[in-house]
C-alpha cells in the first residue's frame, strides 16, 4: 500500500518505520525542513532504541522516504495517517491546532477512495469534526478511521510490532477492512469499535495506568509508615491475574507526554459532559505530591538543604528515552535549588534536552562518578542499566556523605547491606542505615 505519514515525532515516525518494514510504501511529511534532511541522512531526531537501524535500513530497500513538500507524500496515498501532537491546552484540554491545519493542508489531494487515519490522541467525537471539516471544503465523501497508538517511549518499535492489541474505529466497513488489510503482517489481535469507542479507549487506558502507578505510590507510602515492604506488596498483588505486576512499581510518580496530558484531558471532557470524575482528580493530585517526595526525605533526613551538594542521576521521565515532557526530574530539581541545594546532574541521553528546560538552574555531569564526586546526597530519578549496574562501594567511596535517596527502588538490601557504611532511603521500604 502506499501511505502518507503527518508528523515525525514519536508517534508518526515510528508507525511510518514499521509499516514500511512490513512491506509498505511509506512517505513521512513533517513542516520541519532540519528534521527531514537530518531524516534522510538516516538520522533519527529521537532517541530510540532499534529505530535508526530499521529507518535506514527501510531507506536503502526504497520503501521508506521523507519530505516537505505536501504533493510528493499525499498524491496517490491509499491511506493518509494523522500523527501530529495534541499537546496540553490551558484548560486541561488537547489542542487540535496541529491536527486542524494538517487536515485542511491536505484536503487539495483527497479523493473518494483516500482513508483518513487519525492516530494522535484525540477526545471524542474529533475525527467526525474532521471528516466534516474536510468534506465541506472538498465535496468530497471522506472514510475516517480512529486508530490509536499505544507506544511507551524506549520501546516504541517493539510496542508496533508485538502490540497487544490494534484498535480499528470506523463507520465505514471498506475502511475497516483496508486498515485491517495494512497490519496484517503483524498478526496482531484487531478489535473493531464505533470511532468515538476507539477514541475513548486510548484515553480510558492511559488514564486507568497513571491511576494505578498512583494507587501504588499511595501504598507505598503507607508501607513505609507501617514498616512493610511496597515490593512485597506489589509482587504479591501482581500475582493475582485480576490486577496483574505491570504499573505496579513504586516510584516518584509518572511523567512524559501521554499520562499528564491524558489524564488531565479525560477529566476535561468529563466535566464539559456534566459527569464527575473525582477518582482522576486524585489521580494527577497523588502524582504531583509524590513527585517531591525525595525532598521531603531529604529535608528530614538533613533539617536544611543550603549549600549542599545533591547529585541527581537521570533526567529522562524514564529510561530509554531522551524526552524531558512533565519529567519528575524537572519539579525536583527545582524543589532542591528553592531550598539552596547545589544540583549537579547526570542522564545518559538526556542532558541536552534537559538543558533546553532547565538551562544553568543545575549543572550537568558526563558521568556517574563525576556527578557524585564529593556529593553529600544522590538522588537517583531515572532507573536507567546504567544506574541500576552501577557498583555502589565504588560509587559511594566519592561522595562525602554516603546517603542515597532512591526514587526508583533501584538497588536490592543485598547490595545495599554489601557497602561498609550507607544511609539508604527507598520508596515504600524501609530505610538501610548502616
Amino acid at each position: 500500500m502506499k501511505i502518507a505519514v503527518l508528523g515525525t515525532g514519536y508517534v508518526g515516525l515510528s508507525t511510518g518505520v514499521c509499516l514500511s518494514q512490513i512491506g509498505h510504501q511509506v512517505t513521512c511529511l513533517d513542516i520541519n525542513e532540519r528534521k527531514i534532511n537530518q531524516l534522510r541522512q538516516g538520522i533519527s531526531p529521537i532517541y530510540e532504541p532499534n529505530l535508526e537501524e530499521l529507518l535506514t535500513s527501510n531507506m536503502a530497500a526504497g520503501r521508506l522516504q521523507f519530505t516537505t513538500s505536501q504533493p510528493e507524500a499525499l498524491v496517490d496515498a491509499e491511506i493518509i495517517i494523522i500523527a501530529v501532537g495534541t499537546p496540553q491546552g490551558d484548560d486541561g484540554a488537547a489542542d487540535l491546532t496541529y491536527l486542524v491545519q494538517a487536515a485542511k493542508e491536505i484536503t487539495s489531494y483527497i479523493t473518494q477512495e483516500t482513508i483518513i487515519v487519525i492516530k494522535s490522541t484525540v477526545p471524542v467525537g474529533t475525527n467526525a469534526v474532521v471528516k466534516k471539516l474536510i468534506e465541506d471544503r472538498t465535496g468530497t465523501t471522506v472514510k475516517m478511521v480512529s486508530n490509536p497508538e499505544f507506544l511507551r517511549q524506549g520501546s516504541a518499535i517493539e510496542d508496533t510490532m508485538k502490540a497487544d492489541r490494534i484498535i480499528i474505529g470506523s463507520e465505514n466497513e471498506l475502511a475497516t477492512r483496508k486498515i485491517e488489510e495494512m497490519y496484517q503482517p503483524l498478526n496482531v489481535p484487531v478489535i473493531v469499535t464505533s470511532t468515538k469507542s476507539a477514541e475513548m479507549i486510548k484515553y480510558a487506558s492511559n488514564a486507568f495506568l497513571a491511576t494505578k502507578i498512583s494507587y501504588i505510590n499511595e501504598m507505598a507510602n503507607l508501607c513505609e509508615a507501617v514498616g512493610a515492604n511496597v515490593a512485597d506488596v506489589a509482587r504479591g498483588m501482581g500475582k493475582d491475574r485480576r490486577i496483574g505486576e505491570a504499573f505496579l512499581n513504586a516510584g516518584i510518580g509518572y511523567g512524559g507526554s501521554c499520562f499528564p496530558k491524558d489524564v488531565k484531558a479525560l477529566l476535561h471532557t468529563a466535566e464539559v459532559n456534566g459527569v464527575e470524575f473525582p477518582l482522576l482528580k486524585e489521580t494527577i493530585a497523588i502524582n504531583e505530591r509524590q513527585r517531591e517526595w525525595l525532598v521531603a526525605k531529604a529535608l528530614k533526613r538533613f533539617g536544611h538543604l543550603s549549600g549542599k551538594k545533591i547529585a541527581m542521576l537521570g533526567l529522562a521521565f524514564k529510561p530509554e528515552t531522551d524526552d524531558m515532557r512533565e519529567a519528575p526530574s524537572i519539579p525536583i530539581s527545582a524543589a532542591l535549588s528553592k531550598w539552596g541545594a547545589e544540583v549537579i546532574a547526570y542522564d545518559p541521553v538526556a542532558t541536552e534536552n534537559a538543558k533546553k528546560l532547565l538551562g544553568d538552574s543545575i549543572k550537568y555531569a558526563g558521568s556517574i562518578a563525576e556527578a557524585v564526586y564529593e556529593a553529600d546526597a544522590v538522588f537517583i530519578v531515572t532507573e536507567w542499566n546504567e544506574i541500576k549496574n552501577q557498583d555502589l562501594v565504588e560509587m559511594i567511596r566519592n561522595m562525602k556523605e554516603p546517603i542515597i535517596f532512591d526514587g526508583r527502588n533501584c538497588f536490592s538490601e543485598d547490595e545495599i547491606r554489601a557497602c561498609s557504611a550507607i544511609e539508604y532511603y527507598p520508596i515504600g521500604k524501609p530505610s538501610i542505615i548502616i
